[in-house]
């Protein structure tokens, strides 16, 4: 018999105040999208709310810029810019950014500037492209301005940018690490300055320039370090995230421009403005929460001020982007990850009128707005602000067949509705246009940010653990004992909820969305059925990039969200780069610095393979024969996590069969047994349900999640008849759910809870997601919270029950060859050759380097043959 559950109101108002009861349980009730009431539920544990009129379109707008003497708005999105009316709020024109000869079809992270009738913009790559404004008003473009190469080699990655004149061009390099000085008029570059490590963004104060510097200063030849797209950048020893960041001083000197001084600012400095009367420069700083302010009369930091919405909360702001009032007396702050923009009154210490500030600066309120705002401008009569959503609305871009909805009330235009088949790729970005509001509307804007944010939630969940607490599954408050001592904590690769359990009754699930259903994976569809089925489990990201860093540290930082115009300096999705991540560390890292054991099967490394033209036939070989003919090393990319790798575990590519990992595990589990210990924390990494398309010489795409399906039946067959099966706890998730769709929103996943003390026969629709994953991990082990984020988030409690079923579960036959092979060329019809050609041309060597639609028809295809593609 099935029960659906949720969590009940009973239970929230014994662990937190009744005042703070009901947000939260609503907000558990609750599927992610578009709800009735027009508010937004996003898979971080929020709701969006935001004020004034949004303008939505496809994509992730990074900036924005009040153009035409203030009677446009244009925003720089991920392969286009898209112009605004003002006062009504209409797009009036789309410009894409198309490909031509040696330029990129996509814009990079921030910079957009405006001289006369042209506009500058720079792209991912390598170039500042220029849009001139037509006799019909619309605009064109006219041409580009190429920066110099690096040294570091490869793409130059222009960023924010400022005028030195009329007619010459401060333009960062992020990867370049330089400032250059470009001359509009010819295209030269006359000036190459060396700054920090990938400078994001200048300011121009008299006769000197100001530029935020990602990763800081170059380290000092003692200090820890890894690379960053070619740059080594200091790192914390402890979680290899790069912990610093700093704000260079241009300057004229004997004849040349450069560096003349170097301030340390705070994680991520981005962001950056002057004062009108140039005594001050503002920076925000993503990885820190905070705005740093610097005098320019010395060049010091004379405040810090934190961004937070309580000082007591931990990381989790996402500061990134700032504008100043006319008057110099206000700040506002795009809090990324908060989802509003902070209103800050400046004391005069950091550059307000003495006569009417206090000496420190404080927030004064908060304004929501879209998904993560990261770019923000104020017009010039100071009554209006303009907010770039990079995320917006989420994924809620409407199929090409679903009629928008009409604006309602003041003319607002809501999220598009929903359609069948989403896909976590249907960016929806908006900028909001929002007027000042006055001091009561902005009391009642910060409540809404703080409620939408679960504020009151999360400061009741900071509370110390209680001495008396018994030992529970999921314990109610961090620090309080539990009944397990082990988690393994599974993490796959790219599926939807409606891809693999669309086909069970008891959920709410799309069969027409089905493609890896029961026949497929009837270990998943036997788990769900005996433990516990969650209709309702999202993941928190859209791609490998920011999923495996969702996964791991419950957050994805301003550098991660704001590359998807393209990912020029790099993809992290296996840990490689050490300016992509929270400075708060990932899940191993807190656990280890609380003296948990830990160890890693297959996250955050790269693998090798002896001989290197190993194909996956070979490795299955060895897997079905027990020999070892291919030798796999496993090298993780953070120094940090060698001593807990499992050396010969692989990640990507997909060379490797994941039953022939879900045996490498099981070898080392009888290990443990014979030891009579286990690790507290387990990763294990089975990415095999991505699939290699449907090109030759590798297994069909059913088969590899087939095979994917039967190593996790594998897995838990292992640990439930293990010794260690009373005490461990198995949390399954994809890393993200890209390579599929869902009828409820491109977010949701599939999850898994799998334990002795899992509620048998049980659906739970509960909102979860993988903060929340994370959240219980920590709560169950003892940790405290990492970010706001988990802090923030629902625990997987419902799944669990007082009593343990030590009934060990029995893995099920795969019903799929797991060595069914794609077919050969010549075997193939005219569709099925073309997409097997594409399946050869895409590059699934590392994650997420194909084309995503592209390969989405692929596996559509390989299983559906000419049904019709979702959206077609």
């Amino acid at each position: 018999m099935y029960r659906t559950l949720r969590l009940s109101s009973f239970f929230l108002l014994i662990a937190f105040p009744p005042c703070l009861s009901v947000a939260a349980d609503e907000r558990d009730e609750l599927n992610v999208g578009l709800q009735a009431d027009g508010r937004i539920v996003v898979p971080t544990n929020q709701i969006l709310q935001p004020a004034g009129k949004q303008v939505t379109f496809a994509g992730r707008p990074v900036d924005v810029l009040l153009i035409e003497a203030g009677k446009t708005v244009v925003a720089k999105n991920m392969r286009n810019l898209v112009f605004i009316d003002r006062a009504s709020g209409t797009i009036k024109q789309i410009l894409p950014l198309t490909a031509t000869k040696g330029l990129a079809s996509a814009f990079s992270a921030v910079g957009l500037l405006e001289r006369g009738e042209r506009l500058y913009a720079s792209d991912s790559q390598g170039a500042v492209r220029i849009a001139k404004r037509t006799p019909e008003g619309n605009y064109d473009w006219e041409g580009h301005l190429a920066l110099d190469a690096p040294e570091v080699g490869g793409a130059p990655y222009p960023t924010g940018m400022a005028w030195h004149d009329d007619g010459h061009l401060w333009v960062c390099s992020s990867r370049g690490n330089e400032l250059q000085l470009l001359n509009t008029s010819d295209g030269r570059v006359v000036a190459r300055v060396p700054v920090g490590v990938a400078p994001y963004a200048p300011v121009v104060v008299g006769d000197r320039v100001y530029v935020s510097n990602w990763g800081g200063d170059p380290p000092p030849k003692d200090a820890d370090t890894l690379t960053t797209s070619g740059t080594p950048v200091k790192i914390d020893p402890r979680t290899n995230v790069a912990n610093t960041g700093s704000v260079s001083i241009v300057a004229h000197v004997d004849g040349k421009w450069a560096q003349t001084g170097a301030i340390s600012v705070g994680g991520h400095p981005s962001g950056i403005a002057s004062s009108p009367n140039g005594k001050f420069v503002y920076v925000a700083n993503a990885n820190s929460d905070t705005v740093s302010v610097i005098s320019t009369e010395d060049n010091q930091v004379v405040e810090t001020i934190d961004c937070k919405p309580e000082a007591k909360l931990p990381f989790g702001t996402g500061s990134n982007a700032v504008a100043l009032s006319a008057d110099g007396q206000a700040l506002f702050v795009a809090n990324g990850t908060g989802n509003c923009v902070a209103v800050v009154a400046l004391g005069f210490s950091a550059g307000g009128d003495s006569t009417r500030a206090p000496a420190e600066s404080h927030i004064e309120g908060l304004i929501p707005t879209g998904w993560y705002p990261g770019a923000v401008q104020l017009a010039p009569n100071g009554q209006q602000l303009f907010v770039a959503n990079v995320k917006g609305h989420g994924s809620l871009e409407p199929r090409k067949e679903a009629p928008r909805r009409e604006g309602k009330g003041d003319g607002d235009d809501p999220a598009a509705p929903q359609s069948i088949g989403r896909n976590s790729h249907d960016h929806l970005g908006s900028v909001s246009l929002i007027d000042l509001p006055d001091a009561a509307t902005l009391r009642q804007y910060t409540e809404t940010v703080n409620a939408n944010n679960r504020l009151g939630y999360s400061l009741a969940g900071m509370e110390p653990p209680r001495a008396e607490a018994k030992p529970v599954p999921v314990p109610l408050r961090h620090g309080e004992p539990s009944v397990f001592e082990h988690v393994i904590y599974v993490i796959k690769e790219n599926r939807t909820y409606d891809q693999v359990l669309g086909d069970m009754p008891e959920g709410n699930g799309d069969a027409s969305l089905c493609i890896f259903g029961e026949e497929v994976t009837p270990n998943q569809h036997k788990l769900a059925r005996e433990f516990v089925l969650l209709d309702n489990f999202y993941c928190s990201g859209v791609l490998s990039a920011d999923g495996h860093s969702w996964a791991n540290a419950a957050y994805a930082t301003d550098y991660l969200e704001k590359q998807f115009g393209q990912f020029t300096r790099s993809y992290p999705y296996e840990g490689s780069d050490p300016l992509a991540f929270p400075v708060s560390g990932f899940l191993w890292d807190n656990a280890l610095a609380h003296r948990k054991s830990f160890r890693n099967y297959g996250e955050f490394v790269k693998s090798s393979y002896q001989p290197k033209n190993a194909r996956w036939a070979d490795v299955y070989a060895d897997f079905v024969d027990g020999t070892q003919k291919v030798q796999v090393t496993a090298t993780p990319n953070l120094r940090s996590l060698d001593a807990y790798t499992h050396p010969n575990f692989p990640g990507f590519p997909l060379v490797t069969p994941d039953v022939y990992r879900a045996k490498l595990f099981i070898d080392e589990l009888h290990e443990y047994e014979k030891k009579g210990e286990y690790p507290n924390l387990v990763y294990l990494f089975l990415p095999a349900d991505h699939t290699n398309g449907t090109r030759p010489n590798s297994p069909t795409p059913r088969a590899m999640v087939a095979d994917n399906d039967l190593a996790l039946g594998m897995v838990v067959e292992a640990v439930s008849n293990s010794r260690f099966w009373p005490k461990t706890c198995i949390l399954v998730t994809e890393d993200d759910p890209q390579n599929g769709f869902d009828h409820v929103d491109g977010h949701r996943t599939v999850g898994l809870a799998i334990s002795p003390y899992t509620k048998r026969k049980t659906v739970d629709s509960t909102c979860y997601n993988q903060t929340g994953l994370v959240k219980t991990i920590e709560l169950i082990l003892g940790l405290p919270p990492m970010t706001q984020l988990d802090l923030s988030a629902t625990p997987m409690r419902s799944c669990f029950q007082d009593e343990p079923d030590l009934t060990p579960y029995q893995a099920v036959k795969n019903r799929i060859p797991l060595d069914e092979m794609n077919k050969e060329m010549a075997e193939l019809d005219e569709r099925g050759r073309r997409f097997a050609r594409q399946s050869l041309e895409l590059d699934l060597e590392e994650e997420d380097r194909a084309d995503e639609e592209t390969f989405n028809r692929i596996l559509w295809y390989s299983v559906r043959g000419t049904a019709p593609y979702p959206g077609d």
